[in-house]
């Protein structure tokens, strides 16, 4: 007389559950982390490609003087000269260029001002 079933149990553990779990669950967190305070940074990468769609180009030296276009500004004013700049774009794009030893305090001045006004900001960095 037979005992034995046909049917053997595998002891082997399948990974595929566990990967589709671990999958939802990272879509879950990015969709839930994005925060619509966030400022729309686009930060290039730093082996030197130029991007086409400069509009406004805000420089900030060492010494916080602010140039926009080139052109020196006081840094009062730099809300109405990028305005003035941006005016009638329809994708309005910000490159901000700060020296190395500006305090971060003046790049997010910028970036804030861009916020505030819709304005996408691109961070300029030096090539490797």
């Amino acid at each position: 007389m037979k005992l034995k079933g046909r049917n053997k149990v595998s002891p082997d553990f399948s990974m595929s559950s566990m990967t589709d779990i671990v999958f939802l669950l990272l879509i879950f967190f990015m969709l839930t982390a994005n925060s619509p305070n966030a400022l729309d940074l686009l930060l290039p990468k730093a082996k030197g490609k130029s991007t086409n769609t400069q509009n406004v180009s805000v420089s900030i030296d060492k010494n916080l003087q602010y140039y926009v276009n080139n052109e020196k500004i006081n840094g009062e004013y730099i809300e109405i000269e990028l305005k003035k700049a941006l005016e009638g774009q329809d994708k309005p794009t910000i490159i901000l260029r700060a020296e190395e030893s500006v305090a971060i305090k003046e790049a997010v001045n910028v970036m804030d001002i861009a916020n505030r006004n819709s304005y996408k900001v691109i961070l300029a960095v030096r090539p490797n």
